[in-house]
C-alpha cells in the first residue's frame, strides 16, 4: 500500500464546483481523514473545508499550498488542470496525487486522440473524421448524411459539440469552430462524426492503469429546459442507476468499452490512474462511444458517491499505488437523484452577487451540493450558472425525486429554476 499514514490525512480538492463539493463531502466522511482543503472551493466546501483562494491550473501557488498546510493527498476535480499535465508536476515533487497524467488526460482533451484510439483498438464509437483544415472539413460535410455532429477538438467547457440537422447549421457550427475560433486552441481541429440514436448513459470507473473497477451508472440532462428543450447547459440534473441497466449490459460495456480501453492505453505506454468516464450511446446496434473524460463528471458524481460504501480515500490510495485489485469496493443499492438550482438567464447571461435563502429548512437526508456560490460579508451569494444541486437517495426514483423536488422548493434566490422533469419515468 501507499506508504502514507493510516490516518489523520489532510487532503486538498482541486476544483470549486459541485462536483468538488461532492467529493470534499465524501472524503470528509472518511475516518483517515483529519483536514480537508479546497482550492478554490466554494460557499459551500468552506462549511466543511478550508477554502485557499487558488485557481486550479496556478501550479506553483498550489505547490506552496500544498508543502505549507502538510498536504498526504491531492484529488483533481476538474479537467483544465488535468489536461495542463498538474498530474505530471505534482509527482516530480513526490506528492500523491489523484487523477491522471496529461499524456493519459488527452482521451478527454483531445477528440481526435481518443478516435484514433478507438478505431486503433476496435472500441465501438461513432464513424467520422478529424480535421485541421478548414476548407477540406467543408467539403467533408457536403458529403455526409445529415443529422452529422461537429466536435471542437480540445477542451471547450462542455460547449465544443454541436448536433446539426440541416448542413447550414453543420457548416456554421464548422466556422465557429476553425474560423470565429470560438473556443480558441480547442478549435484548431475538428472531429465530424454520424449522430448516434439511443439512449445516453454516463459509465464511470476507478483504474490503476491495469485493473478497473466501474461505478453506478448514471444519466445527466444537458437541456437547459423541462422536456429537453433549450440549449444545452453542464448538466441540469442526474439519476443513478437506471433502471434499464442491468448485469447483461453491464458485461457488455465492460468487455466492449472499458477492458478495451484500458488494455489500449497501456499498450500505448501510458499509465491510466484515476477515473474513466465513458460517455455511451446504446444503439441499437450496442454500447457506442460518444466520448471519454478524464474525471468525475459533473452532475453525475452528485447522485454516484451517495451510493459509495467503500471509503473513497482507500480506493484512491489503492488507484495510486496501482493495487486497484486488491480492494472490492461496495456500494448501496439505491436509487439517486440530483436537480440542478440555476441562477436566472443561464446557461447565457446571468446575474451574480444575489443572496440565497432557505437553506436553513433543508431536510438532513437530502444533500446540498454547491457549485456557483461564494460567500461574501458573511452572506451566501450566486457566483456562478449553475448555483447549486440539490440531491438525495430513496428506495426508488418516486421516493428520491419526492425528497430533492420537497427541498428545492425551499431554496430561492432572484431569478432561481431548476427542471422539474429529472428522472421522471415509470419504474
Amino acid at each position: 500500500m501507499n506508504h502514507l499514514k493510516e490516518t489523520a490525512l489532510r487532503v486538498l480538492v482541486i476544483g470549486g464546483g459541485g462536483r468538488e463539493h461532492a467529493l470534499v463531502w465524501k472524503l470528509k466522511s472518511s475516518p483517515r481523514v483529519n483536514t480537508i482543503f479546497a482550492a478554490p472551493g466554494n460557499g459551500g466546501t468552506a462549511e466543511i473545508a478550508e477554502n485557499l483562494d487558488i485557481d486550479p491550473t496556478d501550479f506553483p501557488r498550489l505547490l506552496e499550498a500544498v508543502n505549507s498546510n502538510n498536504i498526504d493527498l491531492v484529488v483533481v476535480g476538474p479537467e483544465g488542470p488535468l489536461a495542463a499535465g498538474i498530474v505530471d508536476e505534482f509527482q516530480s515533487h513526490v506528492i500523491p496525487i489523484f487523477g491522471p497524467s496529461q499524456a493519459a488526460a488527452q482521451l478527454e482533451s483531445s477528440k481526435s486522440f481518443a478516435r484514433d484510439l478507438m478505431e486503433k483498438y476496435a472500441i465501438p464509437c461513432a464513424k467520422g473524421k478529424s480535421f485541421t483544415n478548414y476548407i477540406e472539413a467543408k467539403h467533408y460535410l457536403s458529403l455526409q448524411k445529415l443529422p452529422l455532429v461537429v466536435k471542437a477538438d480540445g477542451l471547450a467547457a462542455g460547449k465544443g459539440v454541436s448536433v446539426c440537422s440541416t448542413l447550414i447549421e453543420a457548416e456554421a457550427a464548422l466556422a465557429n469552430i476553425m474560423e470565429a475560433k470560438i473556443f480558441g486552441g480547442a478549435g484548431s481541429k475538428v472531429v465530424i462524426e454520424e449522430c448516434l440514436v439511443g439512449q445516453e448513459m454516463s459509465y464511470l470507473a476507478f483504474t490503476d492503469g491495469k485493473t478497473f473497477s466501474p461505478m453506478p451508472p448514471a444519466c445527466d440532462y444537458k437541456r437547459v429546459y423541462d422536456g429537453n428543450q433549450g440549449p444545452n447547459t453542464g448538466g441540469m440534473g442526474a439519476y443513478s442507476p437506471p433502471p434499464f441497466f442491468d448485469q447483461k449490459l453491464a458485461a457488455l460495456i465492460d468487455s466492449k468499452v472499458m477492458q478495451p480501453i484500458v488494455r489500449a492505453l497501456d499498450a500505448e505506454g501510458i499509465d491510466y490512474r484515476g477515473v474513466i468516464y465513458a460517455g455511451l450511446m446504446l444503439t441499437a446496434d450496442g454500447p457506442k462511444v460518444l466520448e471519454f473524460n478524464a474525471r468525475f463528471g459533473d452532475p453525475e458524481t452528485q447522485v454516484i458517491l451517495p451510493q459509495l460504501k467503500t471509503d473513497l480515500v482507500d480506493i484512491m490510495l489503492r488507484v495510486i499505488d496501482g493495487s486497484l485489485d486488491k480492494l472490492k469496493i461496495e456500494w448501496q443499492r439505491k436509487a439517486c437523484v440530483a436537480v440542478v438550482i440555476a441562477s436566472g438567464g443561464y446557461p447565457e447571461d446571468y446575474k451574480k452577487g444575489l443572496p440565497i435563502r432557505g437553506l436553513e429548512y433543508v431536510d438532513p437526508d437530502a444533500n446540498i451540493f454547491h457549485a456557483g456560490t461564494k460567500i461574501v460579508d458573511g452572506q451566501l451569494v450566486t457566483s456562478g450558472g449553475r448555483v447549486m444541486s440539490v440531491a438525495a437517495c430513496g428506495d426508488n426514483f418516486n421516493d428520491a425525486r419526492g425528497k430533492v423536488y420537497y427541498n428545492a422548493a425551499k431554496i430561492n434566490f432572484d431569478g432561481a429554476h431548476y427542471r422539474r422533469d429529472i428522472a421522471l419515468f415509470r419504474v
